[in-house]
Order: C-alpha cells, then sequence, then structure tokens
C-alpha cells in the first residue's frame, strides 16, 4: 500500500494512514487494482494506524475513525470477491529495557486498533512486519483482550537473511511461540524478498499450523528520490509455485509488489492447485546468503544527492590548501595507497559483531592476512543493521598491525557528526576510507530508524578532500592537513548506467581514488565498465563475491539490485547441486572471473558469502603475488 501511494503520487509528507478519510478515491483504487488481479485476501490501510504511531503525526485521538474507515473501504473494494484483514503493524518503538507500564501502553494500544478493526467489519486480523518477539507477542495479547478468538488471527514475522528476528531469535523457535500463542496462521512477510521468506517458511510448516509467506519484491535501491524494488513479477510467480509446492497455504507481496506481482501469483496458485506437499527443510540458510554490503559498497543504492544538503560543497570554501599546509601525496597516504598500482592488491571484508565481542572478526582478519591479503575493509551499518562500531574493530585491527580499510556513509550521521567521526579516525590512526551513502533504514532491523543523509557520497568526498587540504567544512584551517586514502563504490551492472557513470565523474572531481566495484561475473559488464570509466584515471578493485549455491545465484540475479549473474554461471551452480560442492564451483567461478581480468585492474574486493572467509583465500589462492599495472 504505501508503495503504491507513493507510486501515485502521494508524498511521504503525510501520514499514509489518514488518507482513508482524506483521500478514499485513492486508497480505494488501489484495493480495487489488487482485488482485480486476483487477490483473495486484502490487507486495510492501516499499518501504522496505532495510537503510538498515529501520535507522531498528532493523529492519535483518530484511531477509531481511521481503522473503521480504512476497512469500509476495503470492504467495498472486496465486495464478495476478497476477504478483509485489519493489519496492524509495529510501533517502531525498540523495547529493550520497557517498564511494565510501558509495555501495558503498547498492549493497549494494540487492543484499542484491533477493536476499531473488528467493529469496522474485518474478516481476520493481521500482525506484520514485527520484528522483535516481545511486540509481536504484546501485539498477540492486545488483539486477544479485545477480540478473543472471535477472528482469526494471522500473525507474520520479518526476519533477516539469517533468518533471525531483531534479538537474534530463530525463525523456528519464533514460530514455536507463536503457535503456543495459539495464533490461527504463522507466517513471515517483507524480510528480504522471496528467496528469504521461502527459507523461513520451510521452517514454520513443520509446526502444523497453517502458514504464510508475504515477500517484499527483494532489496530496494534508491534512485531519484525513489525506491525501486527489482524482483520482476514473473520471478514472483516461480516463487509462489514454489510456495504452493511445499504447502504454503497463503502467499502474497509486501513493499514494492503490484498488481502485476499478485496477478503471477493468482496465476501460480490456479496452476498448483490446494494440495500442500511436504517438504524437507532445504539447504541451509547459509547457502542461500547475499553479500551482507549488498547496496552498501556501491553507493547508487541510495543515489540521495537530489536530497543531501551538502554543506562541504559551499562555493566559500577554498580549494586551495590552507595556508602553511602540506598535502600528503597519495602513495605516502597509507601502505594500501603505496601497493596500488605496484601489487595486485586483495582486500577482503569482515563486518563488525552484532553483539560486544569482536574476536571471531579479529581471528578472521589474522587469518586473512597471513593468507596473503592485504587489506581488510569493514562495513559502516551494513544492510541497515545495529552493529558495533565499525571504528572500533578498525582500532582493534590495527593494535594487531593489520591494515583497516573504513567504510563511511550518510545514512547516521549529520553534517557536524561527520566532521567529528572522520577527525577521530584520523587521530587514532585510520588512512584509508570507502566513501558510501548507505542502505535505507527500512531494509534492516528497525525501519523506523531516522536517515540523516546530510551529506551523500559525493559530498562526503568533498569533506574529506577539504580535510585532506586542511580545511574543515565552513573553510577555517585545522591547523594540519588529514591524510585520508579515498574509494568509492560503483556498479558496473546498474539498471541506470549512464547515471552510474556520471555520479563516478563526480566522485573522481570530488577526491575519489580508487573504485571498488559490486561483484562481476560476466566479463562483457566488466570490460564496458573498464573500457568507459577509463579517461578517469582511477584504479579498480573488481568485486568479487564467490557463490555459495544455485539458490544464492537465483537470489542475487533476481532480488539485489545492480547484480547480473549470467544464465550459464546459474547453470553450472544448479548442475553443481548444493553443499561443498556448490561452494567449490562457486571458488572455481570467482577464480574464473578474477583470472581473466587480473592484468586490467588494481586488484581485487573479495566479499565471502556470511563469513565462509576460507572461500576468500580459495579464490585469491595463486593470485596474490601478481604484478601488474594500475588501470
Amino acid at each position: 500500500m504505501g508503495t503504491q501511494l507513493y507510486e501515485r503520487g502521494v508524498l511521504f509528507n503525510v501520514n499514509y494512514e489518514e488518507l482513508v478519510v482524506s483521500r478514499p478515491e485513492v486508497v480505494l483504487r488501489i484495493h480495487e487494482d489488487y482485488v482485480r488481479a486476483g487477490a483473495q485476501l486484502i490487507e486495510t490501510n492501516t499499518f501504522g494506524a496505532n495510537r503510538v504511531r498515529l501520535a507522531r503525526h498528532g493523529l492519535d485521538d483518530r484511531v477509531r475513525e481511521l481503522n473503521v474507515a480504512a476497512v469500509h473501504l476495503a470492504r467495498k473494494a472486496a465486495g464478495e470477491r476478497a476477504w478483509v484483514g485489519g493489519a496492524i503493524g509495529p510501533t517502531g518503538l525498540v523495547f529493550a529495557g520497557f517498564t511494565d507500564e510501558e509495555r501495558e501502553r503498547v498492549r493497549s494500544a494494540f487492543r484499542e486498533q484491533a477493536e476499531a478493526l473488528a467493529e469496522g467489519g474485518a474478516d481476520a486480523i493481521l500482525l506484520e512486519t514485527m520484528r522483535q518477539p516481545e511486540e509481536i507477542e504484546l501485539a498477540i495479547e492486545g488483539v486477544r483482550l479485545a477480540l478473543g478468538k472471535s477472528l482469526p488471527l494471522i500473525a507474520q514475522v520479518s526476519v533477516d537473511e539469517g533468518l533471525t528476528m531483531a534479538d537474534g531469535t530463530p525463525i523456528a523457535v519464533m514460530g514455536a511461540r507463536l503457535k503456543a500463542l495459539e495464533c490461527d496462521v504463522i507466517g513471515i512477510n517483507c524480510s528480504d524478498g522471496p528467496q528469504v521468506v521461502l527459507a523461513a517458511a520451510e521452517l514454520l510448516l513443520p509446526l502444523g499450523l497453517p502458514v504464510s509467506a508475504v515477500p517484499n519484491a527483494g532489496l530496494p535501491r534508491r534512485v531519484d528520490d525513489r525506491f525501486i524494488y527489482v524482483s520482476t513479477p514473473e520471478y514472483f510467480g516461480v516463487f509462489a509455485r514454489r510456495l504452493c509446492k511445499i504447502g504454503v497455504r497463503m502467499i502474497g507481496g509486501c513493499c514494492g509488489t503490484t498488481p502485476d506481482h499478485v496477478r503471477r501469483i493468482a496465476a501460480a496458485a490456479r496452476m498448483e492447485g490446494s494440495a500442500a506437499a511436504s517438504s524437507a527443510v532445504s539447504e541451509a540458510v547459509s547457502e542461500l546468503g547475499g553479500p551482507m554490503w549488498a547496496g552498501t559498497a556501491s553507493d547508487a543504492d541510495a543515489a540521495l544527492e537530489d536530497l543531501a544538503v551538502d554543506s562541504a560543497s559551499s562555493a566559500a570554501v577554498p580549494l586551495a590548501p590552507a595556508a602553511n599546509i602540506t598535502m600528503v601525496p597519495r602513495d605516502r597516504k597509507s601502505p594500501l595507497a603505496a601497493k596500488i598500482g605496484k601489487k595486485f592488491v586483495i582486500s577482503v571484508e569482515v563486518n563488525p559483531p552484532q553483539g560486544l565481542d569482536p574476536s571471531g572478526a579479529l581471528r578472521a582478519a589474522r587469518m586473512l592476512i597471513d593468507g596473503g591479503v592485504d587489506v581488510i575493509n569493514i562495513a559502516d551499518g551494513a544492510r541497515a543493521q545495529a552493529r558495533m562500531s565499525n571504528l572500533a574493530l578498525a582500532v582493534r585491527l590495527k593494535e594487531q598491525g593489520i591494515e583497516p580499510l573504513l567504510h563511511v556513509c550518510g545514512r547516521d550521521r549529520n553534517l557536524l557528526g561527520q566532521v567529528a567521526h572522520l577527525l577521530g579516525a584520523h587521530e587514532l590512526g585510520i588512512r584509508n576510507l570507502v566513501i558510501i551513502t548507505g542502505d535505507p533504514p527500512k531494509i534492516g532491523d528497525f525501519p523506523d530508524a531516522t536517515a540523516v543523509y546530510d551529506l551523500d557520497s559525493i559530498g562526503i568526498l568533498r569533506l574529506v578532500s577539504r580535510l585532506n587540504k586542511g580545511i574543515d567544512p565552513g573553510g577555517k584551517p585545522l591547523g594540519a592537513a588529514t591524510s585520508f586514502f579515498c574509494a568509492t563504490g560503483a556498479e558496473p551492472a546498474a539498471l541506470n548506467y549512464p547515471r552510474e557513470l556520471e555520479r563516478l565523474r563526480q566522485k573522481k572531481r570530488a577526491g575519489a581514488e580508487l573504485v571498488m566495484t559490486q561483484p562481476v561475473y560476466d566479463p562483457a559488464v566488466l570490460d564496458r565498465f573498464l573500457a568507459d570509466i577509463a579517461p578517469l584515471g582511477l584504479p579498480v578493485l573488481i568485486g568479487i563475491l564467490p557463490l555459495a549455491s544455485h539458490r544464492n545465484a537465483e537470489f542475487l540475479h533476481n532480488e539485489v539490485p545492480g547484480m547480473q549473474i549470467p544464465a550459464d554461471v546459474r547453470a553450472r551452480m544448479k548442475s553443481a547441486g548444493s553443499g561443498p560442492d556448490a561452494r567449490r564451483e562457486g571458488v572455481r567461478i570467482a577464480r574464473e572471473m578474477l583470472l581473466s581480468v587480473r592484468e586490467r585492474v588494481a586488484g581485487a574486493y573479495v566479499m565471502p558469502p556470511l563469513g565462509r572467509y576460507e572461500m576468500a583465500l580459495e579464490v585469491i589462492d595463486g593470485i596474490v603475488d601478481a604484478r601488474v599495472t594500475a588501470s
């Protein structure tokens, strides 16, 4: 509903739930389009119509009015052709450390909304996109207090690529808790697209309750102030058939899915019928995962320059270094900078932990360095997940004599915070940076978190360039110059390729000194990219992500923006089967790609799938000593 309203011209500066009263005709048309496409159950436009969320818009005294009106609109569109599900989404609160009084406030908010939805005439109550176990349990309690068991209760959670809730609870454990709470249907919605939802559904089916699966249309990317979802209706049809075959009883579409997606789902349901097939749990989820940074190392995934307040580009800021300041030449900025063009450089991504213990990441980094890797790069809140500061891990690596490459994104820090972060990093000895815009919070554990984006990647590059001249954003001398070596991301297979090239030209002008690409599997795609950027004179580290399985390949090709995996590569992964054989084939494919281009690039940026760092060493085995000339 939200993405459809936006597509039809309703901007984010209004409350979408209130539109059932102020612009009911728009909401009604959306409902009608989905009913015509074959939807048998439509959700009310009440995702955020609980008292807690409405209070942010000064609408908390209109809970009953908005929920009742929303049901009436959906009922009008549904007629006799579809049922109406009263949608209840999360409050947006973080429940850690909540008092009993605060929990009661949330429980009462859910109870109030459920009462209004039932009064309006909803056929069922549908809880959705719940990431915190405590919140969905409070929602269930609130619904039961309001309605008892007079309406069916569909309880849907959203999980990450590891099939866990925000606090790490596995989906199977969460499903068992929902069953114990006597939900009528349990399921998964939103998440990271069809593959993750399919894998999660397989783990819920053994619990014996009807299961729902309502994925979003893959990972969103932001282009020209719009979210674009890349999973096509055809791809959704394929997964709908798979879901039918394993016995899922309710299949739908979440964020980014259009009436065309639902039309494909309806066709798949008709084709497969209602027969439920038993299914063994498929390949371990580790066979599924895409890169943890998907969309992060390439800032085109959040191309927000039209929205960014680029304070660092003020015409008042002098471009020349501050008086008596000597700028540091590139090859003297860091050991990594000195190697570029003289050695085939290998960088491997190791991310900070989601908890307090960095020991696993430190062990992995040491293993990689001992195996011939030159530098460890560390993402900055990859996939909009709550993790330990990457600066903390970078400092720990330096203490062990390991050179870090620090990602810096624009999502979480305003201009002042960004300056403080960069100056602090320099004081702590960090010299290598990857400048990116950052994943939108929507795709992470806390979708209601505020995205800042004072500066996009180009703005941050300009800021760092000025710091390297001894000047702060306001034009004041710093007393000395920083010596940051700046890399940036690029997508050789970007959907809007001309725009990607233009942004890369802007990044070069802003101060980028190295390009790190998103994973590439097609030599023709890389050939085109290298030829087109040759005039920029920027060295390139090619992105290498060894595939873990055929499902992994299909996920990346169909659900991750900017990723293109040729049909012959996907066919090879399918023939390889699963488990160790598939991983070995994935390594072979990655090595072939790397060997085919190593004479034309400065090095490789290897992203081991889901922490399988040994695969990175297998990919680079025998390659790390190659001497090449930088592009």
